[in-house]
């Protein structure tokens, strides 16, 4: 290279550098505004950490039966024709709220309900009203009594999931409003103390302080861009787009908790305006809302990702994808914080968060201080997972170890390497005034890129996580988070089984108690100490 091409990419690589400095705005030497911000983020998020809880997104398959109406979590119709292999029936014809118009001949739909094997739910008598003119069926179950409009039908469930069939209906007064209760659950004196709810799912959670909805919300490649998009009160289900904010809040309000509220990454102004004028409305003066645009916008994983990227690069220069999106983050986020305070006049029920990858500090920093986002927030929000991903190459090691030799690593290696990533990202947050929040929380045992295929490995982890060494582990997991003084930390997640996909619920079912999974116990006793000081 000649040296003025040297010296012309040096002047380059000079002007690139001040570039992305003066996009940083490093705020090191304005002491005072970091003092300020801390004190306010103390006053507003209090002098210790409290417990929160991230809820299993809304399926059939769903362990922890939040609703009494099982029918709120199905999935969508299924068409079938007689003869023809399951699932080969004709394109149905759907009114906007999801319910079958019509039938072609010899056709019909049907819809599975508490897919959950070994008879962990209700078993008794459901109760079935519907509006309309038709004829249902059912699979897997006894009729018991029936007139139009109301159906009796005896489940058990250790014969696993059961079925509703639409057989028949007329297309000038189709079936529509299915509702299926459970047992005890059938009239509306029976549901008036608890409404749609499960009253032993808003009792089995009663300890915690904030309510993470980004599953109930489906947020991961969510596709709501416009309000009127956005799930409603009276949709036949509510697994197609998430939890209708009506619902969410309804929810709220019977609970002694905050609501964290996930943003759909491509949600517009209006539908941000909205959702805040919404939250606004239906929640308590005392109800505060934590803030986040999307989930994990800095996974490479996520579609929210890759649209984060191409907007972050088509608005500023970037030196990658990475970096599109992190920048993006910062700036998308202070939009939608502002329009919240707007609706909300100001921010003193607003719990504004910036989120960032836990393993890399670096990426904190970023989105931090690009456009001197810190200024307008009030934590960065960090997922600091015990983190065991198994790549196909370390299946046989793993195996090796057995379950005590997982939980020796987990104890002695990867629980200290966890806390110190706490630590450094605490300093980060420290250094610009804010308060460190956990999103997601817990064990992240799991097999990557089909090692999860060994069944070895799948009950070696899964073992693991059933072990009372897991209950120690948890306990001194919160105990490290209280020291390094984090504020919220929200587990990921409340109920679900534990599979060749992670071991991510507390309790694998809802009939399960805390003698049944000691990390169970172990977060209610710290929901107890954290939230009751």
């Amino acid at each position: 290279m000649s040296r003025r091409n040297l010296f012309l990419s040096f002047v380059i690589f000079l002007i690139s550098l001040l570039t992305f400095v003066s996009k940083q705005v490093v705020v090191f030497a304005t002491d005072s505004d970091v003092e300020t911000k801390a004190a306010q983020t103390e006053a507003k998020l209090g002098d210790g950490p409290v417990m929160g809880l991230n809820l299993a997104g809304i399926c059939d398959w769903n362990t922890e039966l939040p609703f009494v109406d099982v029918f709120l979590e199905t999935r969508a119709w299924i068409s079938q024709k007689e003869g023809a292999p399951w699932g080969h029936g004709p394109e149905l014809e759907i009114d906007e709220r999801g319910w079958v118009k019509k039938l072609e001949k010899d056709c019909f739909a049907e819809v599975p309900l508490c897919t959950i094997d070994n008879g962990h739910y209700p078993a008794g008598v459901y109760t079935v009203v519907y509006e309309g003119e038709g004829r249902l069926e059912f699979g897997n179950a006894k009729v018991v009594e029936e007139k139009p409009g109301r159906v009796l039908i005896d489940v058990d469930a250790k014969n696993g999931s059961f079925w509703v069939r639409i057989k028949e209906t007329n297309p000038e007064n189709y079936v529509r409003n299915i509702h299926v209760y459970m047992p005890g659950f059938g009239t509306e004196a029976e549901r008036a103390s608890c409404g749609i709810w499960n009253p032993e799912f808003l009792k089995r959670w009663g300890s915690m302080k904030i309510f993470r909805t980004m599953d109930w919300q489906a947020t991961n490649g969510s596709k709501l861009k416009n309000w009127s998009d956005r799930p409603k009160p009276d949709d036949a289900v509510y697994s197609r787009a998430g939890l209708p904010y009506e619902v969410v809040c309804d929810f709220i309000e019977r609970t002694d908790a905050d609501l964290w509220i996930c943003v759909p990454d491509q949600a517009d102004d209006e539908y941000v305006r909205e959702l805040a004028q919404l939250l606004k409305d239906r929640l308590s003066v005392n109800k505060r809302v934590y803030v986040e645009y999307s989930n994990e916008v800095w996974n490479g994983s996520f579609e929210q990702n890759h649209r984060a990227a191409e907007k972050g690069r088509a608005l500023m220069e970037a030196s990658s994808d990475w970096e599109a999106a992190w920048w993006y983050t910062a700036r998308r986020s202070v939009e939608i914080f502002k329009i919240f305070e707007d609706v909300f006049g100001g921010d003193e029920r607003l719990i504004r968060l910036l989120p960032s990858q836990a393993a890399v500090p670096f990426v904190s920093e970023q989105i931090l201080t690009f456009e001197e986002a810190w200024r307008h927030a009030d934590a960065l929000a960090i997922a600091p997972y015990v983190g065991l991903s198994v790549p196909g190459e370390d299946k046989d090691k793993i195996v090796e170890l057995g379950v005590d030799g997982v939980l020796d690593m987990v104890e002695e290696k990867i629980l200290p390497e966890t806390i110190d990533m706490m630590k450094k990202q605490k300093e980060v947050a420290d250094r610009y005034g804010l308060g460190l929040v956990s999103y997601e929380a817990g064990q992240h045992l799991v097999g990557l890129w089909g090692a999860n295929d060994s069944e070895e490995l799948n009950t070696i982890l899964i073992s693991a996580n059933r072990s009372e060494r897991m209950g120690t582990i948890y306990e001194k997991y919160y105990r490290a988070w209280e020291d390094i003084g984090g504020k919220a930390i929200c587990h990921f997640s409340s109920v679900g089984k534990w599979t060749k996909w992670g071991s991510w619920g507390l309790i694998e079912y809802a009939d399960e108690g805390p003698e049944d999974s000691p990390k169970y116990r172990v977060t209610l006793e710290f929901a107890k100490r954290f939230n009751e000081r």
